[in-house]
């Protein structure tokens, strides 16, 4: 199994702009701690970050201090970094490419948020024939009220991962791959 772990949307958006991040709260501690394991291990690590493509938006505007990647994702090294503008890291991205000419099978999900981007990202690898590995831990999310309805931080994160499970996604705490990696290596 030739693995790569996606960090998607850590950006100071979720953390000081006007989506910020509330589930689980130690999200972004499970995130560095994935990419601290990858870098350790080989793994590639390619971060995504998303743009909005409206010059005058007013959330992800390129050049903006919320648009910037989260101050602690920069400290870690990465393999590439993508730049996106849907939610899918696939669509109109190098992603795919890049993963096949390294002979990777395996993509894991890490980043913001659950139900969108991380979501459309697992899913997306799962159609093109890629193994997922959705960290459970290390995506995170907040509550949303809207046309559709209300639902809290923790209801849109945990459905998600309900619904990624049976078709989509190994769901797994990054504990449980951390140990999976050890055991592997061994």
């Amino acid at each position: 199994m030739n693995r790569a772990l996606l960090v998607i949307d850590v950006q100071n958006e979720y953390f000081t702009g006007q989506l910020p991040v509330t589930y689980p709260s130690d999200s972004l501690d499970k995130i560095l701690e994935a990419m601290n394991t990858a870098s350790s291990r080989g793994i590639p690590v390619i971060v995504v970050q998303h743009t909005q493509p409206q010059a005058d938006s007013p959330i992800f505007r390129k050049g903006s201090p919320q648009w910037e990647l989260h101050p602690e994702i920069t400290k870690r090294p990465y393999d590439l970094l993508i730049e996106k503008n849907l939610p899918g890291s696939f669509t109109n991205t190098e992603l795919e490419t890049w993963l096949r000419q390294r002979e990777i099978d395996t993509v894991v999900i890490s980043g913001y948020m659950t139900q969108v981007c991380c979501d459309t990202t697992a899913r997306q690898a799962s159609h093109l024939g890629f193994s997922v590995e959705f960290l459970s831990d290390a995506t995170g999310t907040l509550a949303f009220k809207n046309g559709g309805g209300a639902a809290t931080d923790e209801e849109l994160h945990r459905a998600t991962l309900v619904a990624q499970a049976p078709f989509f996604s190994k769901v797994i705490s990054t504990s449980t791959w951390v140990n999976g990696l050890e055991t592997t290596d061994k």
